[in-house]
């Protein structure tokens, strides 16, 4: 895998987190609690950021954050499946960027 599949992955990722947020935000009054959802998605989209960064930089860091993030991205899509399975679309989204992100990441670890 090569860091360009590595920061697409990572970017896009970060895009989907943040949507999952301001979706998780909008429906805090409904059946489930979404604070855990939130806060992973904001954790995810933080350490995506800055993998995408330190990769686009061939920083010496890159691949431990690497492994960082597909851990991270792995612990997001747990808790955006949680929603999914109850009909959330932007989770599901959601959890599939951050499956996705996760596999690219440890390909880089991996490679």
């Amino acid at each position: 895998m090569n860091r360009d599949a590595c920061i697409e992955a990572c970017l896009a990722c970060v895009k989907t987190c943040e949507t999952c947020v301001t979706n998780c935000v909008t429906k805090m009054d409904h059946h489930m609690d979404r604070t855990q959802c939130i806060q992973l998605c904001r954790d995810c989209a933080e350490v995506c950021t800055t993998c995408a960064r330190l990769c686009a930089r061939d920083s010496q860091f890159a691949m431990d954050l690497c492994k960082l993030c597909a851990e991270v991205c792995k612990a997001c899509a747990a808790e955006c499946e949680k929603h999914a399975q109850h009909g959330d679309e932007v989770c599901a989204r959601c959890a599939e960027a951050c499956r996705h992100c996760a596999e690219v990441c440890e390909s880089m670890v991996a490679a």
